[in-house]
Parts: structure tokens; C-alpha cells; sequence
């Protein structure tokens, strides 16, 4: 019976995975094509991106599933239609698509060398006026083609109303649900750049980074700051910001093995989980059994590890697998982030009025579930 079960889990994420939403076909090459013109209503991002995918000599395509022997630079400048739909990403049916309605790229560019990339982003953090400086680095998951890793990282852009610098880390998967042992090693052979891009926007003039990770992009992300421990530290390791950690696909023990060997974050960082995150269910299976941090089933065991933890188990997936639920996150993230600043560490007793009052409101102290994007949102921190 285990055995079926473990079958058909195996046929649900594959079934799931193998859809795009909004998207006939996954964007394996061509949807990079520079569009033939941008309306005025649309909004630009242009994402730095720093990658150890090979470059793809295919018009519209960029980088590839193949692992380069080097770290490769870019900047794309990504146009989101002015009929997008927050947590979206309105995928052309056929490229290039149409910057009406689809997101579309504007421009696009190799960056040749570490000094060229800090130029380029020295140059964008100039047009921010000082206090406002940040970059943001994303650091995408598992079975993510090229592609799938920008337009989703520039949506969370755009939701999120940052204005900070967006840094696109960009490792080799091959995009394919059944190539996770290849991304796994792909992730592995990564930190060591990861661990280089971090130091350079650390040396940047930035005055905080940011870091998002997503999936197995956080094996990246714990591997490359364990590599950085080992090399001797970040010589302003205080421009390191919010670290969030979404949906991670580590095991458990690992994780707090990493831990220990660089440290905890001085400021808290955020762990965002799902229990019902198929693509996690999946993983487990293949490793054993072994739960994964971001399906964890006892919140307060991350927050005695300091992670302030968002779950998000009780609300309602945009994806099939529910594995990409922190693209929500971004719609409202300036009221969550009020939320964080006001609430955390803080304690509590709530009345059962007073708990309805929290409920539906993002400003209280954070001891009960906060009730945004139609569900309940359980917020755990340390105490």
C-alpha cells in the first residue's frame, strides 16, 4: 500500500509540474526575444543577473540547462503588461508575446566580467537616492528553466513595489522534474559562485542586500555562506538585510548542521513553509523520508534556530504543487513587512476578541494567525 501511495504521489507532481499557467508549452527557448516596441503603460525592470548556466546560442534564449565552467553576467530589461494581475505571470503564448498583455523582454545584454557588473549595478543604486540603496538577490529553485527563474523573479519585483536593485543568481537547472539529482549537483557546484556574486554586492555601493531563496536555492544559498565562513567572513557582513528562506528543500539535520558551522544571522531571517507543498512530499520521497524544512510540521523548532517562520499552509496555491506560494508574499509585503517590525519578539495574551481584531489586521502584534490573502497566515517567532 505504501508503495502505491509513494506512486502515485510520484504521478501527481509530475502531472502538476508539467503545467504552466497562462503558458502553452515551458519557455525553454525563445520567449527572451526583445519585443518589437514597450506601450507607455507598461513597467520596466532591468534585472542584473549573474548565472553558471551556459550561454544558449538560440535567438531569445540566453542561458541554457548546461553548467558553465565559469560565472556569466546579463542585464534584462523585462516589460509587465499594464493588465497584469497580482501573483501572476501573464506568459506569452508564442514568442516574443505582446507587452500589452504579456510579460515581454525589452532589452537584453551580456555583461563581460566582475568589473562590468559592478559597474552596471554601481550605476542603478546611483539612481537611488541615499537611504534607499539595496539590492535584491534571488536565488531561484528546482526544474526552473531560465526563463521561468527571471519572469518570476520580476514579478516579485513588481508586486512587492521594491525599489531596490533586483540581482537574478541564476544556477544550472535543466528544468525537467525528472532531473533532480542533476539540479541538486547543479545547486552544489554553484555555491562557490554564489559565494563570489554575494562578496561582490557586499562590495558594491549598495547599502544592504537582500536575499531571497527559493526551493533547492537554498542549498545554494546555506552552501555558499558556509563557504564564505570558511574564507573568513563578509568584511561588511552588516549590509547583509532580510534573509528569506522559501519553501527550502534541505534536509532538517543538514540545515541545522549549516548552521552551526556559519552562524546565526545577527538580524532574524524568515523561513517560509507549506505542509501541503507537493514538490517537497515529492523530495522527501527521494531522499530517504528525511522532512524538509520547508514542509516542517512543528514551526517552533525553525524558531528556536532564530527563523521567524510564515506559514502558509492554509492558503490556496496559485500553482499546482503549492510550491510557489511566496510569490504571493509579494502583493502584500509592505503590509507584511509592518506586520514583522511591529509584532516580532513581542508577547501577548489575546482574548478571543481581541483575537478576531488580529485577524483582520495587518498593524497588531503578531500572536495569533494574521488573516491575509483570504486565509490565515500563522506568524512564529522566538521568544
Amino acid at each position: 500500500m505504501d508503495a502505491l501511495r509513494r506512486t502515485l504521489l510520484i504521478a501527481l507532481v509530475l502531472a502538476a509540474s508539467s503545467l504552466m499557467m497562462g503558458c502553452a508549452s515551458r519557455p525553454e527557448s525563445g520567449f527572451l526575444a526583445n519585443a518589437a516596441y514597450d506601450p507607455p503603460q507598461a513597467t520596466e525592470h532591468t534585472i542584473l543577473v549573474a548565472t553558471t548556466r551556459q550561454r544558449d546560442p538560440r535567438p531569445g534564449t540566453l542561458y541554457n540547462g548546461s553548467r558553465a565552467d565559469w560565472l556569466d553576467f546579463a542585464s534584462v530589461t523585462v516589460s509587465v503588461p499594464p493588465t497584469h494581475v497580482a501573483s501572476k505571470i501573464e506568459w506569452p503564448q508564442t514568442p516574443p508575446g505582446d507587452p500589452r498583455k504579456d510579460f515581454t523582454v525589452h532589452e537584453s545584454n551580456y555583461v563581460d566580467g566582475d568589473k562590468a557588473f559592478l559597474q552596471a549595478l554601481n550605476a542603478q543604486l546611483a539612481q537611488r537616492p541615499r537611504g534607499h540603496r539595496q539590492v535584491f538577490l534571488f536565488v531561484h529553485g528546482f526544474n526552473t528553466m531560465f526563463a521561468e527563474g527571471l519572469y518570476g523573479f520580476t514579478q516579485v519585483v513588481h508586486d512587492s513595489h521594491t525599489q531596490a536593485v533586483p540581482v537574478l543568481f541564476s544556477w544550472a537547472s535543466r528544468g525537467s522534474v525528472t532531473d533532480y539529482l542533476y539540479d541538486q549537483n547543479s545547486a552544489t557546484a554553484a555555491r562557490d559562485e554564489l559565494a563570489h556574486t554575494i562578496r561582490l554586492l557586499v562590495a558594491s555601493n549598495a547599502e544592504k542586500v537582500n536575499i531571497l531563496a527559493h526551493s533547492m536555492g537554498n542549498w545554494v544559498f546555506v552552501e555558499a555562506m558556509r563557504q564564505i565562513k570558511m574564507e573568513g567572513g563578509l568584511k561588511r557582513s552588516d549590509k547583509i538585510g532580510v534573509v528569506v528562506l522559501a519553501a527550502p528543500d534541505i534536509d532538517i539535520d543538514v540545515f541545522k548542521s549549516e548552521l552551526r558551522a556559519f552562524g546565526k544571522l545577527k538580524r532574524p531571517y524568515y523561513v517560509v513553509l507549506s505542509r501541503d507543498d507537493k514538490a517537497l512530499a515529492l523530495s522527501k520521497f527521494l531522499s530517504g523520508g528525511e522532512s524538509r524544512v520547508g514542509a516542517i510540521k512543528h514551526d517552533d523548532e525553525l524558531a528556536k534556530l532564530g527563523a521567524v517562520v510564515i506559514d502558509l499552509t492554509n492558503v490556496k496555491g496559485d500553482d499546482p504543487t503549492d510550491h510557489n506560494k511566496y510569490a504571493q508574499l509579494a502583493e502584500i509585503s509592505p503590509q507584511l513587512r509592518q506586520v514583522l517590525q511591529n509584532g516580532i519578539g513581542k508577547t501577548q495574551v489575546a482574548s478571543d476578541e481581541e483575537t478576531e481584531q488580529l485577524k483582520s489586521s495587518l498593524t497588531s502584534v503578531v500572536t495569533v494567525p494574521v488573516n491575509i490573502l483570504g486565509n490565515s497566515i500563522a506568524i512564529v517567532a522566538g521568544r
